[in-house]
């Protein structure tokens, strides 16, 4: 022991005072289902320790959601206690805002939660199950980010529900996290699930292990098969990064929810999955449902530990605005589904649709003709599943940051491989080495500067990131994509086009409109179509096509069966001002295609196999 100076002594002894002050209590939920066939939950928060004045918060934004939401709308009987029953005075404050101003040194609150919403934001509650994404469901004390937290799952014997989650089982019914935002990545999910698990080793030996739930009406051997199924994907990604995240507690958890009533998501956690899925069953659906579990797993590297700046921390009063989800989702949007061709679940001939995709994305939509992909991911604060009950103009100045993306990772890929020698999977490895392992969050800076390190040609980074990331210049698809054997072409030469994309005519209210009331635009027309350049929109009723009556979709579109490019339709609309008549000149579809070049009638050369087969083929070794 290190000899004190009479002079600190006393100073010495507070500061030794100071950290021999015990560890705060956790803070304790229980949450019950007296009433689940009516969607409603009970929850009781306890708060051991209260200090001061307590505001007490419901989210406004989920983990991996990146529009603002609000949770609070869905809370209701909110009371406080001392821990003897004496009620307490609880103000609410703003919709989601509670304030307790005094109380006795343990208080506790309850509320009831409604919840009818199953997919990776909301929460569900009925007698089969509580689907429970955790912003959705638990109050938070402000200014406790870093207190523990421990829960109670009650009613499990009364449904015949088991709990799976990534919280830290303590024994029995209860379950811990560290701190609140581990609380919030940790969605559960408390049902009759059935389970399949297996053993990964990790390139330092040690073992962890990946628990597949599914909640379905399947039986037991079709969660077995796509068990193995997705074991493939999960080896084809390790392959891409060359190693296992280590997860917490040694365990990965994909929580997978499948019925035809859900709403279709998949929402990525940093040592858990929660997909759902709208199919009836997983048999018979697994090609479909891999897609998804391709995607959301890849995000236990990209995106929850490589992990973008401008998410940490997550804040849960507001969305997180970030510039970097052309990387943390569109990279992944990209990797998703070229593994599950490496993995042997798509044929090169399948793959083509995928790529036509991604390279209509940035061809031919105009939000990326006039936005970088910078930007299009600052507009995830909006478009993120975020509601809105007035009409946007996306159709025009958005292209999701998920395809953008994914079409300049499937850019920067080929021209790694054809420049540099080099793939995209290095430079994954590379960004997850000097960023994800070491839990160093990035900046797009960063990005290039990982780049500049891979090829040893800064000069290329600086470019690429100018012209494809921050500007809005497009690589030349025809030629990357030829280099694999693929041709690129118009989807439909020669064929008529107006741009007209909606399924039938609606009049406000939503109904569908009677025989010969026309044909309403329902939303905003896109801006490269001739009906926009003909001054038609949303509003607009079309009542004839040269002379022919239209009453939906299917009568303009037999108007276009004998017309072709160049030729004009006269239109007669009317709208809040009256009848009209304009001319729509047909235009060839700009859509593009991309097929093999088998399928376009040649054989690839030696060279273009090779490529394609390094691309394509497994890398599991």
């Amino acid at each position: 022991m290190k000899k004190l100076f009479p002079g600190i002594v006393s100073a010495s002894l507070f500061v030794g005072a100071a950290f021999a002050q015990p560890s705060p209590k956790p803070i304790y939920y229980a949450i019950s289902f007296p009433n689940a066939v009516h969607h409603e939950a009970e929850i009781v928060m306890t708060v051991p320790q209260a200090d001061g004045p307590l505001r007490l918060h419901m989210s406004r934004s989920s983990a991996g959601r990146y529009a603002t939401h609000e949770f609070g709308k869905n809370i209701y009987n909110v009371k406080a206690y001392n821990v003897d029953g004496t009620p307490l005075t609880i103000k609410q404050t703003e919709g989601d805002v509670y304030e307790i101003a005094e109380h006795g040194d343990v208080v506790k609150v309850s509320y009831t939660l409604f919840a009818n919403w199953t997919d990776g934001t909301y929460a569900a509650i009925d007698p089969s199950h509580a689907h429970l994404n955790m912003p959705a469901v638990f109050m938070w004390l402000v200014g406790a980010d870093q207190r523990p937290l421990k829960f109670q799952f009650d009613d499990l014997d009364k449904y015949g529900w088991k709990v799976a989650t990534q919280l830290k089982h303590e024994g029995a019914n209860i379950y811990s996290a560290p701190n609140m935002q581990y609380m919030m990545d940790s969605p559960t999910e408390l049902s009759a699930f059935k389970e399949t698990s297996w053993d990964v080793t990790n390139v330092d030996g040690k073992k962890q292990k990946i628990n597949l739930t599914i909640h379905s009406s399947d039986d037991q051997s079709t969660i077995d098969n796509f068990g193995k199924m997705v074991q493939k994907v999960v080896q084809e990604e390790k392959a891409v990064y060359g190693e296992f995240p280590t997860y917490d507690y040694g365990e990965y958890t994909f929580l997978d929810d499948v019925y035809p009533t859900n709403s279709g998501d998949g929402m990525e956690h940093r040592n858990s999955t929660c997909i759902v899925d709208e199919s009836e069953k997983v048999a018979g659906n697994e090609i479909d449902l891999l897609s998804t579990f391709s995607h959301e797993y890849f995000h236990s590297w990209n995106v929850k530990r490589i992990r973008p700046k401008s998410l940490e921390p997550f804040n849960f009063d507001h969305a997180n605005m970030s510039n970097e989800l052309w990387f943390a989702e569109g990279f992944t949007q990209y990797y998703g589904e070229l593994l599950l061709v490496r993995a042997g679940f798509h044929t090169p001939e399948e793959y083509t649709r995928i790529l036509g995709g991604l390279v209509n994305s940035v061809l031919n939509t105009p939000g990326a003709a006039k936005y970088p992909a910078t930007e299009m991911s600052r507009k995830a604060v909006y478009t993120d599943a975020g509601v809105a009950i007035d009409p946007t103009n996306y159709t025009n100045n958005f292209t999701t940051y998920y395809y953008y993306g994914g079409a300049i990772a499937l850019a920067l890929d080929l021209r790694l491989r054809s420049e540099f020698n080099l793939t995209l999977d290095d430079y994954m490895r590379a960004v997850w080495l000097a960023r994800g392992k070491v839990m160093k969050p990035y900046t797009v800076p960063d990005l290039q500067n990982d780049l500049s390190k891979l090829t040893k040609n800064p000069k290329f980074a600086e470019e690429f990131f100018s012209k494809y990331i921050y500007g809005i210049e497009k690589n030349n698809y025809e030629q990357l994509l030829a280099k694999a054997g693929f041709v690129l072409r118009k989807a439909q030469p020669g064929k008529a086009w107006i741009g007209l994309s909606q399924s039938a005519g609606r009049n406000r209210s939503g109904q569908s409109r009677g025989v010969g009331e026309g044909l309403t635009i329902s939303s905003a027309t896109l801006m490269i179509s001739p009906l926009y350049k003909a001054g038609i929109d949303a509003g607009d009723v079309i009542k004839k096509a040269d002379g022919n009556i239209i009453t939906d979709a299917a009568s303009f579109t037999a108007v276009l069966a004998n017309k072709k490019p160049g030729d004009k339709i006269t239109v007669d609309y009317t709208n809040r001002t009256g009848a009209h008549t304009t001319t729509v000149i047909v235009e060839e579809s700009p859509y593009l295609e991309v097929v093999t070049a088998e399928k376009a009638g040649s054989q690839p050369t030696a060279e273009q196999s090779t490529f394609r087969s390094n691309w394509l083929s497994s890398k599991v070794k």
